[in-house]
């Protein structure tokens, strides 16, 4: 697992890249998964990987004092975004629109994309929000190397930040 100490990354205007911020593991995992799944017959495109803590904070305030629907349950800090170690992905079409439908199956194998492609994801190393049992979160992939959110916390108190571009 590598660290660096200081200059952690901000996401800004000017970064074009869901990739940007990330573990360079996480990215190279991710393009894997979606290769994988395109080899299927399932397109999808990444939509966020690296959040900063405002970031964060301002996605946990939609659906509460924000206009939208609540989309995290995390405040910044309690995401593994925030630390380089999630991105999230949306299934599409042809022409790269968003297909939001959980029984969509593309491919015809008949499993869902979503846990096509959550499977994908699980069988390259990443942990899939679609498996989870409190607010089930199918765009979700995290790579958490067993660190749990109160290490990554520890760390980042001491200045230490996980791979940043």
């Amino acid at each position: 697992m590598a660290f660096t100490y200081g200059n952690k990354a901000e996401a800004n205007e000017s970064s074009d890249s869901v990739y940007y911020g990330l573990h360079p593991d996480v990215k190279d995992k991710a393009e894997l998964v979606k290769q994988i799944a395109w080899d299927q017959g399932i397109l999808i495109r990444y939509t966020d990987g690296y959040r900063s803590f405002d970031s964060q904070d301002t996605i946990f305030q939609q659906g509460r004092t924000l206009p939208g629907p609540v989309v995290t349950n995390a405040r910044s800090g309690q995401s593994y975004h925030n630390y380089g170690l999630a991105i999230d992905f949306v299934l599409t079409d042809a022409y790269g629109n968003a297909e939001w439908s959980l029984e969509r199956d593309a491919n015809g194998n008949g499993v869902s994309d979503w846990e096509d492609v959550g499977n994908i994801a699980k069988s390259v190393g990443f942990t899939w929000g679609g498996d989870w049992e409190e607010f089930v979160d199918y765009p979700h992939l995290q790579l958490d190397y067993g660190m749990s959110l109160a290490d990554l916390q520890h760390w980042h108190s001491q200045g230490y930040y996980q791979f940043a571009n």
